[in-house]
């Protein structure tokens, strides 16, 4: 493996009862955050090919990670996102570098298909910063009852030269989806939309 990873954290979140009803099966989300080694902090490179295969790794293990977590069978996956946060030595070109060209295709193959695109965002912290996993499913952008999140936190991370990447996974929407649009059972999964 390229990346250096000094901490690996997976945790699963799982929502038994909302506004006082029984939420049965339980909606759960698991999350699967790496933190590790920035080799570009502290200088300017042209080339971050290096942080692009490290994306691709890392959208492998973290997928994997959450699919386990949640018991669940690739295809038994709904949703998906990714985050980064960079060290103060770092830039936000480098989360970039990790998220977008090649992490989603390992992640795909984690939760079976994944037609939609993987919603993400970026930023750059300190220690203890949080960062917001959006949320969306898999295979069909449009599925409003899966627009969610999930805060991912690492209390001694990200250090300056040092990124903190978290991939989260759920097997299930938001707990008593109840605002209409496309349902996840009429999803078609061809264009990433509907």
């Amino acid at each position: 493996m390229t990346a250096k990873i000094r901490k690996l954290i997976v945790q699963v979140d799982e929502t038994r009862q909302e506004m006082g009803r029984d939420i049965d099966p339980p909606t759960r989300k698991a999350l699967a955050i790496a933190v590790i080694d920035n080799p570009f902090a502290g200088r300017y490179v042209d080339q971050l090919d290096e942080l692009i295969d490290i994306g691709e790794e890392l959208g492998a293990l973290l997928g994997d990670k959450c699919v386990q977590a949640l018991g669940i069978p690739p295809g038994g996956a709904h949703s998906y996102g990714k985050a980064a946060i960079v060290g103060e030595a770092g830039e936000l070109e480098h989360a970039a570098a990790i998220l977008h060209p090649k992490l989603g295709a390992p992640l795909r193959r984690a939760v079976e298909k994944g037609a939609a695109l993987v919603p993400s965002a970026k930023k750059r912290g300190g220690l203890g910063t949080a960062i917001d996993v959006p949320l969306g499913h898999k295979d069909a952008a449009f599925v409003r009852s899966h627009f969610d999140a999930i805060e991912a936190r690492v209390s001694d991370a990200p250090r300056a030269n040092e990124i903190v990447v978290a991939v989260a996974v759920t097997d299930s929407g938001r707990p008593l989806p109840r605002i209409g649009g496309l349902q996840a059972n009429e999803i078609q999964g061809e264009d990433g939309l509907r």
